[in-house]
């Protein structure tokens, strides 16, 4: 299990979130939500690299999104939510690490290179385009989240965000005074966990002894007392290294990002292959009627194969054992038509999408609800930001 921690996660608001966002990132944010410190990003700034030339619907498209993650259970009570654009210390950290960050590591990022080739009728290619991958590592960084939540194909983004932040704590870490500073905050622990900490200090120093390294990691963690800046000293002091000023972040991987769309391939945001989140029935049973199915199975009296059907796909995620055990009985030996296949499929997924309508009736038609939301959110980020900024310049000796 992992220990309480802060987590961080997003979207761009580039286009309806559909049944892929959910079960591949969104069901795993309403569990974190309970069991650790989450703030869920809409990230507009970024959405910027690409739409910068059609930006009007952003708005419409973030208000959308935050519906979205209401309606799946995200929970405002337990998690942050806020707007990349309405937190100013985004634009700081960005044009700060923009200075330390080599122009080689942005384009070696297999997105950029991906996305250039992908969008090659927009013209993208931009400096706000190289450097996205770097307005990605800020929006990580400034929150000081020790995991990130990611899809497989980001991967090389918090990869990224993990060599600058290195690379920032090697430039700007060593702190004159340090070992003092450390002494310093080491009091504050109070007499017992000082000792505590001194003694393994020493377990891990002298023998090694990863154990005590980590009761030590935990001790700190748990110390009220200290700021962020004396936590991070005696983090550093711990494993004898300079201060830690950009932490490290690790990642959570997503759940399924390959749901397949409504012709086979996999689903994408501002595609016809979606079923969106609060899709009505007939637009969900419309969809699923019109799926491909095995290739092999022409008539109704031709035996199919589950594993050639995309529908089987979505059966995984969607049907019980039972009902998977009927699909593939009948489908092998042709008991069932297609059409007879889908028809739990669609209840199975109008009945998920009518619990997420249910979720949201109360914020339907009150966008001052959402904008609250936002505001509380934005606020709350707002505050951790201006401590990593405000340790950022300190180290870089521009706190004038």
């Amino acid at each position: 299990m992992i220990p309480y921690t802060r987590v961080l996660s997003g979207m761009r608001p580039t286009g309806k979130l559909h049944i892929g966002h959910y079960h591949g990132a969104i069901k795993s944010w309403v569990d974190l939500q309970y069991e650790h410190e989450c703030f869920f990003m809409i990230s507009d700034l970024q959405a910027l690299t690409t739409e910068y030339e059609n930006s009007k619907p952003i708005q419409n498209n973030i208000y959308q999104i935050v519906l979205d993650w209401l309606a799946c259970g995200v929970d405002p009570s337990q998690a942050i939510i806020f707007i990349q654009s309405q937190v100013p210390q985004q634009y700081e950290l960005y044009t700060l690490l923009s200075m330390i960050t080599p122009k080689s590591w942005l384009e070696r990022v297999p997105s950029y290179k991906d996305q250039l080739e992908l969008l090659a009728h927009k013209e993208i290619d931009s400096f706000g385009f190289l450097g996205y991958p770097l307005l990605h590592t800020s929006g990580i960084l400034l929150y000081n989240a020790k995991l990130v939540q990611i899809g497989e194909d980001k991967f090389a983004h918090v990869e990224l965000a993990r060599e600058v932040a290195r690379r920032f704590n090697h430039i700007y870490g060593r702190e004159l005074g340090f070992e003092e500073k450390a002494h310093q905050a080491m009091k504050k622990l109070g007499t017992k966990k000082a000792e505590l900490y001194k003694e393994l200090l020493q377990n891990y120093q002298q023998d090694g002894d990863d154990a005590s390294l980590e009761k030590a990691r935990f001790l700190l963690a748990d110390a009220i007392n200290l700021s962020i800046g004396e936590r991070e000293r005696l983090f550093a002091f711990l494993e004898n290294k300079s201060r830690v000023i950009l932490n490290e972040p690790q990642i959570i991987e997503a759940g399924n990002n390959k749901i397949i769309g409504t012709d086979g391939q996999k689903m994408l945001k501002n595609s016809s292959n979606v079923i969106a989140l609060r899709d009505d029935l007939d637009v969900i049973s419309k969809k699923i009627k019109e799926m491909p199915t095995d290739p092999a199975r022409i008539r109704r009296s031709d035996p199919g194969d589950p594993q050639k059907c995309p529908v089987w796909q979505l059966h995984q995620i969607y049907s019980s054992d039972s009902v998977k055990t009927w699909v593939q009985k009948n489908c092998t030996s042709a008991g069932i038509g297609c059409l007879e296949c889908k028809a739990p499929l669609i209840e199975s997924i109008d009945g998920e999408q009518m619990k997420f309508k249910e979720n949201i009736k109360n914020y339907n038609n009150d966008l001052n609800l959402i904008k609250g939301i936002l505001a509380d959110g934005a606020e709350v980020a707002t505050s951790i930001a201006e401590q990593t900024i405000a340790q950022v310049k300190e180290a870089m000796d521009i706190n004038y």
